[in-house]
C-alpha cells in the first residue's frame, strides 16, 4: 500500500506542477502565419476565456481546420482542472526506472490505458491508447515559468496497436512568451514523417493581445 501512495503522490506533484491559466484567464487573440514547405498562409486567432477557440481569414478549409486543432490542443495543456477531477479514480503503482532516471507510473482504471513517466517533478512521458490508434509523447526540454512547467521540445509516436507498426512521428519545438500574468505560445514548429513523407510546419503567432475583461 505505501508503493501505491508513494506512486500517487510522485505523479499527483507532477500533474500539479504543470503550467496552466488559472480562472481569470482573459483569452488573447493573435495573428497567424502558417508556414508548409513554399506555402504560406496568414490569417487570426482568438481563446475567449471560456478556452473556446476561433480561427477567421483563413481560405483555405484545410488549413484552417490545421490551426483550429493546434489551438484546441494548446488550451488542452493549459486548462486547469484539479488531480480528483482528472484522475480521481484512478489507481497508480511505480514501473521500472528508465536510462534517463524517469520513473514509469503504472495506472489502473484509465479509459484510455494511459501510463506516465515522471522525471523529477515533471511528467516526461504519456503512453496511450484510443481506438485503433497507440502514442507516446516524451518530452526532452521544458520552461520553468516559476508557476510551473511547459513542455517545449518533445515528440510523439503514433503506432498500430495490434501490429505495433510506426503510422505517423512528430517532433514539436514550441516557444512561448509572456503577456500580462500569462505565457502564451507565439512559434510552433513541428517535423512529421509519415509514410517515408517528412513535412516541417511553422506556426507563428504575432501582436498577440489578451482580450480586455467584459464589464458585468
Amino acid at each position: 500500500m505505501a508503493e501505491s501512495k508513494n506512486a500517487l503522490d510522485l505523479f499527483r506533484t507532477a500533474y500539479e506542477h504543470r503550467y496552466t491559466w488559472d480562472s481569470h484567464f482573459p483569452g488573447y487573440r493573435a495573428d497567424i502565419e502558417l508556414k508548409q514547405g513554399d506555402e504560406v498562409y496568414t490569417g487570426q486567432i482568438q481563446i475567449n476565456p471560456d478556452l473556446t477557440v476561433e480561427v477567421s481569414q483563413i481560405a483555405d478549409e484545410e488549413v484552417k481546420q490545421s490551426v483550429y486543432t493546434q489551438l484546441r490542443d494548446v488550451v488542452t495543456h493549459r486548462k486547469r482542472s484539479s488531480f480528483e477531477q482528472a484522475h480521481g479514480k484512478n489507481k497508480f503503482s511505480l514501473g521500472e526506472i528508465d536510462d534517463t532516471g524517469a520513473l514509469e507510473i503504472l495506472v489502473e482504471g484509465d479509459a484510455m490505458g494511459s501510463n506516465y513517466s515522471v522525471r523529477g517533478d515533471q511528467i516526461s512521458r504519456v503512453s496511450r491508447v484510443m481506438g485503433r490508434m497507440a502514442f507516446v509523447i516524451n518530452t526532452h526540454e521544458s520552461l520553468d515559468t516559476g508557476e510551473g512547467y511547459a513542455a517545449a521540445r518533445y515528440d510523439a509516436v503514433f503506432r498500430n496497436p495490434q501490429t505495433q507498426e510506426i503510422i505517423k512521428e512528430l517532433e514539436f519545438e514550441d516557444t512561448f512568451e509572456k503577456f500580462g500574468n500569462y505565457y502564451i505560445m507565439t512559434r510552433q514548429v513541428v517535423h512529421s514523417k509519415e509514410a517515408d513523407k517528412t513535412t516541417k510546419t511553422e506556426f507563428n503567432y504575432s501582436q498577440v493581445k489578451l482580450l480586455e475583461p467584459v464589464a458585468v
